[in-house]
């Protein structure tokens, strides 16, 4: 059985090599500005007690030798702006090493995040096909957006706040047991309950976070499968149902969030009164303990400074605790992808071309456990011929050329499909997808130029090459039809032209890549029947390799060396054209209807 993997936010120090250094030198900045931070009350205590006052002065050897040297108390005390510039300048420095933080944080960080997106994003397109089938778009973008966002927010915001906050909670509180023990235990006592009480919350309010952020995905899966649709929004009308439902959606999402604000409001305000409420005992403490002679007045207003100082931190502490939690919902949901098997390509081998006859033995395949789509197929292409199929839809067609692609896995005691004699389960994936190109009959062409779509996935770039296959598919004459030819660029998802002549960009594609097996499932259906057979006879004449055509009229594939007829995932008939038309079945009736149709339309 395989051991599951973390999702702990810890598994994100891996994406941190190479920047560790920058990380360990930014909080070793923080944990100085601390150190200089909490010199600066006690500046205001020894000026109050030591110079204004006549308390002794409670200072290291080399500072009392220093002070001496330039006129001792006296001198302070009649040049007071000197311990003004003393407080300016552990300011200035301390402000300073701030800012060398954040740089190197910033840097540090998003190097790390670089390297997240890095893997992220080849590791997606390496996921299978049915993986992708299972997950919406929308809700991959998010989680490679939004949560890669929030992960960089805890890195650079509350990992070193987390550090910074503990290192300024043990200084300050040692200082201030150095004056006094009473008052340090009391701001002690405070620090425990805001700490319990932000692990409280933060346990209540994590789920109501993964529901939020699993509801935005669903608001981005929504927008981009709009936006992806909208001719078909345009032609049916239908802006206004998408409008009320994305407005439901949305309305979703936003009392969520409403609720989720209600709930953090109450967190924070009622910190806020924990800290209030310290800041007032500690204060009425103090002033009781100065009257009584117990700490001097520099004292107590030096306390008060290091308890208003450590209030915060204190506080953030719990933030750093709820932020962890929203984190580690976004850690899950990158997780989630991450931890999802590759599919099994080895990206640095030379790829091999396989060959020979294609046979499918015993093959059934249920794509759930409720319907069986292929039942017991069993046939045999011959090197180098053409394979005709021909069925209703939803009666497999297409579902054969996506197993023997391997798109779809074939489960082992569910038959065998090979290759010359090789089970394509034991074909590496780079070399049997090497051998077989597919065109589907709504092909996707990317926002680029014909001829970068064309020549996409080959290794010959060149216009002529290209003008060459363009030509085999008969869209040569229409794209130089256009202003800029072959540089015209054709738009997302290929929205500038019509479907028949992306069936033929998509074609040209294809040819180009010249492989030996060529699948074209179902992607004349758009091209008028006149430009149809021009194609086939243009490919039969000048293309070589094996060849399987999936279409729904019969004279599409009536030249084929072998046809198959499905019917509900079935094979339900197999012979040439005349073999076929010569027996009572399926393929002799359809073959009789679009006859009559073609007949009455002349």
């Amino acid at each position: 059985m395989k051991k599951k993997k973390s999702t702990s936010i810890l598994r994100f120090l891996s994406y941190t090599k190479g920047y560790r250094l920058m990380f360990i030198s930014a909080i070793a900045l923080l944990i100085l500005s601390v150190l200089l931070n909490s010199f600066m009350p006690q500046v205001i205590r020894i000026t109050i007690d030591s110079v204004i006052g006549d308390e002794p002065f409670a200072l290291p050897d080399f500072l009392m030798n220093f002070i001496n040297s330039i006129g001792g108390r006296e001198f302070l005390r009649n040049n007071i702006l000197i311990c003004a510039l003393a407080a300016l300048l552990l300011t200035a420095v301390s402000i300073g090493n701030d800012l060398s933080s954040k740089l190197l944080l910033s840097n540090a960080s998003e190097g790390s995040i670089e390297k997240l997106r890095n893997t992220l994003f080849p590791h997606i397109q390496r996921l299978p096909y049915n993986w992708h089938n299972k997950n919406q778009t929308g809700d991959i973008i998010q989680r490679c957006t939004q949560d890669v966002d929030m992960i960089w927010g805890f890195i650079v915001n509350q990992v070193p706040g987390f550090f910074r906050t503990i290192f300024t909670i043990c200084v300050y509180l040692t200082l201030m047991f150095t004056m006094n023990t009473t008052l340090s235990l009391v701001a002690l006592a405070f620090i425990p309950i805001t700490v319990a009480y932000s692990l409280i919350f933060y346990r209540l309010i994590s789920g109501k976070f993964k529901q939020a952020d699993e509801c935005e995905g669903q608001v981005t899966a929504m927008v981009q499968e709009n936006l992806t649709g909208v001719r078909v929004v345009r032609a049916f009308g239908r802006e206004k149902h998408e409008a009320d439902r994305f407005d439901k959606k949305v309305t979703d999402y936003s009392e969520l969030w409403v609720k989720l604000g209600v709930v953090m409001g109450f967190d924070w305000g009622f910190g806020d009164l924990i800290s209030f409420g310290q800041v007032a005992v500690i204060l009425c403490l103090g002033t009781y303990l100065a009257v009584q002679g117990e700490i001097t007045t520099g004292e107590f207003l030096t306390f008060i400074s290091y308890n208003s100082m450590m209030i915060w931190p204190v506080r953030n502490l719990g933030r750093t605790i709820t932020e962890m939690g929203k984190t580690k919902i976004s850690s899950e949901r990158l997780f989630y992808i991450l931890d999802s098997e590759e599919e099994d390509i080895d990206t640095k081998a030379e790829a091999n071309i396989v060959t020979g006859d294609i046979e499918f033995k015993n093959v059934n395949f249920s794509y759930n456990e409720t319907s069986e789509t292929l039942k017991d197929i069993n046939f045999t292409i011959k090197e180098g011929t053409t394979l005709g199929i021909l069925g209703s839809t939803g009666s497999g067609k297409s579902t054969l050329m996506y197993l023997l692609d391997r798109l779809y896995e074939l489960p082992r005691d569910c038959g065998e499909i090979t290759i010359g004699g090789r089970d394509i389960r034991d074909i590496p994936l780079k070399d049997l997808r090497n051998s077989i190109s597919i065109v589907l009959q709504e092909p996707f062409l990317f926002s680029k130029s014909f001829k970068e779509n064309i020549a996409d996935g080959s290794e010959d770039q060149e216009l002529d090459s290209v003008r060459k296959y363009a030509k085999l598919s008969y869209i040569d004459d229409t794209i130089s039809g256009f202003r800029e030819g072959y540089d015209t660029q054709i738009g997302e998802r290929g929205v500038t032209i019509s479907g028949g002549q992306k069936q033929r960009v998509a074609i040209a594609r294809m040819l180009m890549q010249e492989r030996p097996i060529k699948i074209f499932d179902d992607s004349l259906s758009a091209v008028d029947m006149e430009t149809d057979a021009k194609i086939r006879e243009s490919i039969k004449e000048n293309v070589r390799g094996t060849t399987i055509i999936i279409a729904h009229r019969i004279t599409t594939i009536m030249n084929a060396d072998l046809i198959i007829v499905l019917d509900k995932g079935k094979l339900i008939q197999m012979g040439t054209h005349e073999e076929l038309l010569n027996k009572d079945g399926v393929y002799r009736r359809i073959y009789n209807i679009q006859q009559s149709k073609d007949t009455a339309e002349e």
